[in-house]
């Protein structure tokens, strides 16, 4: 391992472990760097310019087949439709055993899409854990299960698609999201942001709870430096540290004591290329 890894393992399970650390030194750092020199976050209260447009539904049509034809992978969107209720269209089925299909578009313009959100959690996560101990009681004949929980720090760059309605606001995206990795943190613990890239910097906003994610990833089209998603913690401001217990409260020192020696260490490299390129401009 290089002197710069912060890799932690189980003492069990180091043998199992294998790392490639093949890729050129300091080049994922220097991106994470400049990213977090050029992110600026925004208040959830400014209005996103996406939130103030108004589609009727012969408008939501016509962008979700400019969507579709922008887009090079089978992730399109498309409208809501419902085999029951009055009026529609009756389309004949290709079986000639079956009787043809009475066809309705919803008359509220709904639609179902894709959206990417990328996770970039700093803190580890919790999932559950059960262990299986054995009963006191003889002749018992199954054991008690006793549920623990377990922490761990997600991939960087995690990445996951969720197929959703156009009405499904940020707080079911986020609960979703940790359903699909079994986290059984509190979901207020995070938020869902809305990274977009303008004019060589990198701007961040907080999606409220109610805010429709799949809309704002029709109105901006399916650019990802024009709107991107991306999963993080949930900064609420002062923390309470009193409610937390000596052993909780020696976990945060040891967790914060790695993110300063990361952050730290990542300056350093900064200054230090920086450093090199005015030692070989003279």
């Amino acid at each position: 391992l290089s002197p710069d890894c912060s890799f932690t393992c189980h003492y069990r399970c180091r043998a199992l472990v294998r790392l490639d650390c093949s890729g050129p030194p300091g080049a994922g750092d220097e991106d994470d760097g400049n990213e977090q020199v050029l992110e600026k976050d925004t208040n959830v209260d400014e209005p996103s310019e996406w939130e103030k447009t108004e589609l009727d539904q012969a408008q939501v049509e016509q962008r979700i087949k400019e969507y579709n034809s922008q887009i090079n992978s089978n992730l399109f969107m498309s409208l809501v439709r419902s085999r029951h209720g009055a009026g529609g269209v009756t389309v004949p089925c290709p079986d000639p055993t079956h009787p043809p299909t009475r066809v309705l578009q919803n008359k509220d313009g709904s639609y179902t899409g894709f959206i990417k959100v990328q996770l970039k959690l700093v803190r580890p996560v919790s999932v559950p854990a059960t262990k299986r101990v054995p009963s006191l009681q003889a002749g018992r004949p199954h054991p008690q299960g006793v549920k623990r929980r377990t922490s761990f720090y997600l991939p960087k760059g995690t990445v996951k698609h969720l197929h959703i309605l156009s009405h499904t606001r940020a707080s079911e995206v986020i609960d979703a999201l940790l359903r699909k990795f079994t986290v059984i943190d509190n979901p207020r613990k995070f938020a869902l942001f809305e990274r977009s890239e303008k004019d060589e910097q990198v701007y961040l906003r907080k999606l409220g709870d109610d805010e429709q994610p799949l809309r704002l990833r029709l109105l901006a089209g399916p650019s990802e430096k024009v709107l991107s998603f991306v999963l993080k913690e949930n900064e609420t401001g002062e923390v309470n540290w009193d409610a937390f217990t000596l052993p909780e409260l020696h976990n945060f020192l040891l967790i914060l004591q790695r993110e300063e020696e990361e952050h730290v260490r990542r300056l350093r490299h900064r200054y230090a290329r920086c450093r090199q390129k005015m030692q070989e401009a003279l």
